[in-house]
């Protein structure tokens, strides 16, 4: 449980830095007015006006969002690190860090990005299955070629969380399954195909020898991860390379972050519960957590 007066503290901060966003907003519209007004009645008085008060908003706006920055960052530090402690005695969360860009194209079925960003970085352990997990943003560098000139712009085609458990395994070939996509892999991954049609429509397996596909993906194993994907919303990937499982899922959100004009309450903190639980239930469904797959 959170404490009351921690709900209260953020509350007030968070309407101080929103009220400063607000007025920001309604500076910049009154300048937008003033503009168009000068274009229309090509009043110069108009024009000024719309350059002041345009100035104004961009400084209310830029201390708001400043301020707002700094309240995510000691809610993380000060709120979420006590939580997940609770929750995951031998965990460590370090909102600002994220996974390196080679611990993420190591899953080997994300594609390599022109800009990349990752944060709130999360490893511990459940039971003997070590963990690490964070945000992962990933961008495509696009140009557009004009008849005014050149525009480079930035397409974000992943942006969630990556995930890499210990595996216990211990046989030769490696696997993916995919909900989208293909392996970015130099592996001689072949595609393959489950006695589950329904598995089959779902998911896109690859493997680089056919029986580890069955080996690993067993009736209940193929379930638990149906049951997964129906649980967490968005693209799933995974990968079961050497001793290790990534999971990736694409869906647009940037987790463990306090939403502007949305108050704080116990329901927020549900939601970052849950966030965290994800990782728990991954290693619980897939079975991690004891020697099943382990083979010598």
């Amino acid at each position: 449980m959170i404490d009351n007066k921690i709900f209260i503290e953020f509350n007030e901060q968070k309407k101080k830095s929103e009220k400063k966003v607000i007025i920001a907003i309604i500076f910049i519209i009154i300048a937008a007015i003033g503009f168009l007004l000068s274009e229309t009645d090509y009043n110069i008085v108009f024009f000024y006006f719309g350059i002041a008060f345009g100035l104004i908003g961009v400084v209310y706006f830029t201390i708001g969002m400043v301020e707002y920055a700094k309240i995510k960052k000691n809610f993380k530090s000060e709120v979420l690190a006590n939580m997940f402690k609770a929750i995951i005695p031998d965990i460590a969360y370090l909102p600002e860090r994220g996974l390196s860009e080679i611990d993420t194209y190591s899953s080997e079925f994300l594609k390599h990005a022109d800009r990349y960003h990752s944060e709130d970085y999360i490893s511990g352990k459940i039971g003997d299955v070590d963990f690490v997990s964070s945000d992962v943003r990933l961008e495509e560098r696009h140009v557009q070629h004009t008849k005014n000139g050149t525009r480079v712009y930035y397409v974000t085609y992943f942006l969630g969380r990556v995930f890499r458990f210990d595996f216990n395994k211990n046989f030769t070939g490696n696997l993916q399954v995919l909900e989208a996509g293909s392996p970015y892999s130099r592996r001689k991954f072949e595609k393959v195909k489950m006695e589950s049609v329904d598995f089959n429509k779902k998911f896109k397996i690859f493997t680089e020898e056919e029986l580890t596909a069955f080996y690993i993906l067993t009736p209940d194993i193929m379930e638990a991860i149906f049951n997964l994907e129906r649980r967490n919303p968005g693209r799933i990937s995974m990968s079961f390379l050497g001793d290790h499982l990534y999971v990736a899922i694409n869906n647009n959100r940037d987790t463990f972050e306090l939403q502007m004009f949305r108050k704080l309450d116990e329901t927020v903190i549900e939601e970052f519960k849950q966030d965290l639980l994800v990782i728990k239930d991954f290693i619980v469904s897939l079975k991690l957590n004891n020697k099943l797959f382990k083979k010598d």
